[in-house]
């Protein structure tokens, strides 16, 4: 199936109106449809008034409890995987202003408590120094001293116990210059700094380490509920629980393969090394 990216994320009142008719249609009340669901009416209710936007599962459920016809089978599926998966457009959170995506994000993680984010390329803010960060939107015009201040102050949620945060930097992107070389070091510095906190487990990838796959993207889960790849064009946000298990699996797989605690901490001495030579 392929769709635009303009109608990710817009579904869910389609599905739900298309939900409602199939059972309407199979003159089934909503009690019996949620015992043959082995769902709450409540549940039933809210996905008909697109209060509750389910998940593939739960339209498949509801598909087979209405047998219903193969052809709107088809097209229900459809709907569900779109109004599961958004798209948010680089353009367009340059133009609402970037301080607000870092509200955003700062939301995801104060409403999680386990947070895995895969570096492919370079270092995520919430790890960042604020040079780093200012040299990472020095290729967007405009004034960014509100996003390097919200970004910093995003860091704050590392220190909270009741959560705990897993990073995975390829060599890549601990390395890459982005900032002079001393900058780097410091940079680097901060990495191995962080594998003490009680709450964070900070894995690096050397580029000798074979990994399975290729990864192609950056990416970041948060709890089971939701899954962020980064693409150069914007970011997809993935909701439906087979695609987020999807992406937690390539964490663990990679995670099977990185180093940690003190392996993690000498590697990353050798390369702030290597940049203060």
């Amino acid at each position: 199936m392929t769709f635009g990216p303009e109608e990710l994320g817009q579904s869910a009142h389609e599905l739900a109106a298309l939900l409602k008719h199939l059972r309407k249609s199979a003159e089934l009340p909503g009690e019996r449809l949620a015992r043959r669901c082995n769902m709450s009416q409540s549940k039933i209710s809210r996905i008909e008034n697109g209060r509750v936007r389910p998940s593939l599962v739960d339209v498949e459920r509801i598909l087979r409890a209405l047998d219903a016809p193969h052809t709107l089978v088809a097209e229900a599926m459809a709907l569900a995987r779109i109004a599961n998966t958004g798209w948010q457009d680089s353009r367009n959170l340059r133009r609402k202003g970037l301080d607000k995506k870092q509200s955003e994000l700062a939301g995801l993680e104060n409403s999680s408590t386990d947070l895995r984010y895969f570096l492919l390329s370079m270092i995520t803010g919430l790890l960042s120094t604020p040079e780093y960060i200012r040299a990472s939107l020095a290729h967007i015009s405009g004034d960014h001293s509100a996003t390097v201040a919200r970004k910093v102050q995003r860091q704050e949620v590392l220190y909270d116990t009741s959560k705990r945060f897993f990073f995975l930097l390829t060599e890549q992107a601990a390395r890459s210059p982005l900032v002079p070389r001393q900058a780097m070091a410091v940079q680097i510095d901060r990495l191995a700094s962080l594998t003490h906190l009680p709450n964070v487990r900070l894995g690096v990838l050397p580029m000798e380490t074979r990994l399975p796959g290729n990864p192609l993207n950056t990416f970041t889960v948060y709890d089971e509920r939701i899954a962020t790849a980064e693409l150069s064009a914007g970011v997809m946000v993935f909701r439906d629980p087979r695609d987020v298990r999807g992406y937690l699996n390539e964490f663990m797989a990679y995670e099977e393969l990185a180093l940690f605690d003190e392996s993690a901490r000498g590697k990353l001495r050798d390369w702030a090394a290597a940049f203060r030579a």
